[in-house]
């Protein structure tokens, strides 16, 4: 793997997107960049600037009344929660208020709410919030489950999104294919990386990555 690239966000440049070139086998793709989110997610300042500009491409007339978290961004949600409720986005609970909410995920990948969870779920304005979207599986199917459970999806938001949008949905996103012009993703099947005989660097989630010796 090489150095870490630090990207800057052209409309907010106090948002900074790490990535690193290499050939990293993710649960849906192989990518050659890893898109390191762990300062965003987890460092106050960089959680709450994301969070921010995010909140800023949601127009006033979305209704959320959960923010639906993916990929350890629970930081980034509590933020932006926030923020729409100082703008004015309209919530229909009871409470008046914003959930914030992570799935919980079987052994197939799918998504899980436990019944003491589903009435922040069913029959909610939910916005989906991931950290990336590359080839949009993710998306689906956290879209399917929110279905299945009674919700109803009012937008989906990411730091990065290789997409426009998934299942008709736009993907309001701080970056995406322009900021990095050279990311490719490929299906396993037909990685053109393996093809030329690279090695694999590293196996990776939206959690992190481990690095194969």
């Amino acid at each position: 793997m090489q150095e870490t690239i630090k990207i800057k966000s052209k409309v907010h440049p106090n948002v900074i997107l790490k990535a690193i070139p290499g050939h990293f086998v993710t649960p849906n793709s192989h990518v050659n960049y890893f898109l390191d989110m762990t300062t965003l997610k987890s460092r106050l300042s960089e959680a709450s600037a994301a969070a921010k500009a995010l909140s800023e491409q949601i127009s006033a007339t979305t209704v959320v009344d959960t923010i639906v978290c993916i990929e350890g961004c629970e930081i980034i949600g509590a933020f932006l929660a926030e923020d729409l409720t100082r703008a004015g986005v309209y919530s229909m609970n009871s409470h008046n208020t914003i959930y914030i909410v992570t799935p919980e995920y079987v052994n197939s990948g799918q998504l899980v709410f436990r019944e003491n969870m589903l009435p922040m779920i069913k029959g909610k304005h939910v916005l989906l919030l991931l950290t990336s979207a590359t080839t949009g599986q993710t998306i689906v199917k956290a879209s399917q489950a929110l279905c299945y459970y009674g919700a109803k999806i009012s937008g989906i938001s990411a730091v990065f999104s290789a997409a426009n949008s998934v299942m008709g949905i736009p993907i309001k996103s701080l970056f995406s294919i322009a900021d990095i012009p050279d990311y490719k993703a490929y299906e396993p099947e037909g990685c053109a990386l393996c093809r030329d005989g690279k090695a694999i660097d590293a196996f990776a989630n939206g959690f992190g990555y481990s690095k194969i010796n």
